[in-house]
């Protein structure tokens, strides 16, 4: 039976191939091709939003207090009703949102219904003021275009146009063993890089491959792909690393995992011993036949 044993050593070289490494888990790991300044500093490399086909959009403009922006833009677009003060709406955001993860529903109901939606042309439709073109353009562009038609209404410097989305919105995709992670995600942030984003949804567990994270990141022309690598500390110098309104951040599965391998030592090592034992009753079977 002794001599059974040399099958073992058969085993442990597939054994250790199979073991993951702290190379494979860990986040941001030194990288020789890391850009910093001479200050010692990694430069921001911030993406800026363009406005894309079907987004929704959310406009404040803000009066004085005696200011009747609401009665000219209508009732309906006011948050506070008639006489409720001087801030036209056209998004209300109240109620929170419908969806998320672990919902069949996604998004925020009310903005959806409510908000400035980016139509088919590119352009969006404000009650008083008329199609203005929205595709390609930066929120700032857009919100300088609605003030200067704002003030050709009220007296300038009395008004104050704010357009923005629904937050940061983005969603993650990932195997059956990251379902709590995997769904619709908002954060009400300017800017969001990718670890941050993970870090709220409480971080990736040893079965996701961090080398082989796919986003697919949504733009006026259309959807980009891309592949980044979250053990590299030069990803800090990519665009990808902030996350973008519409983003899709996608988790693929080690392939080490699949086999059962590459979870955690206690399972791997289960596992090795499942498929020696298995090994060594089919050899011994065979034996006596």
């Amino acid at each position: 039976m002794m001599k059974n044993f040399k099958y073992l050593f058969l085993l442990l070289p597939f054994l250790l191939t199979s073991c993951i490494t702290t190379k494979d888990v860990r986040y941001l790991q030194p990288s020789e091709s890391l850009v910093i300044n001479e200050e010692g500093l990694v430069p921001y490399n911030i993406p800026v939003y363009r406005i894309t086909k079907n987004d929704m959009l959310n406009l404040n403009i803000v009066t004085t207090p005696k200011g009747d922006a609401a009665q000219f833009y209508s009732t309906y677009n006011t948050s506070g009703g008639i006489g409720g003060g001087g801030v036209v709406n056209s998004a209300a955001t109240m109620g929170g949102r419908a969806g998320g993860a672990g919902s069949t529903i996604g998004g925020n109901v009310n903005f959806y219904f409510n908000g400035l939606k980016v139509d088919i042309n590119g352009d969006i439709n404000i009650f008083g003021i008329g199609y203005i073109k929205a595709e390609g353009r930066t929120l700032d562009d857009v919100a300088k275009e609605i003030q200067t038609k704002v003030n050709e209404n009220f007296q300038e410097g009395k008004s104050e146009v704010r357009l923005n989305t629904d937050g940061i919105t983005y969603y993650i995709l990932g195997d059956v063993e990251t379902t709590g992670l995997s769904g619709e995600k908002v954060a009400h942030k300017n800017t969001l890089t990718i670890t941050e984003a993970l870090a709220i949804n409480g971080g990736l567990n040893r079965t996701v491959d961090k080398k082989e994270i796919v986003i697919h990141r949504k733009l006026p022309e259309g959807i980009k792909i891309a592949k980044i690598d979250l053990t590299r500390e030069d990803l800090m110098n990519s665009p990808y690393y902030y996350i973008q309104n519409g983003d899709e951040i996608y988790l693929n599965t080690r392939r080490k995992s699949l086999n059962g391998f590459g979870k955690d030592p206690i399972q791997t090592m289960l596992t090795g011993v499942t498929a020696i034992t298995t090994a060594l009753t089919l050899y011994t079977i065979l034996q006596r036949l």
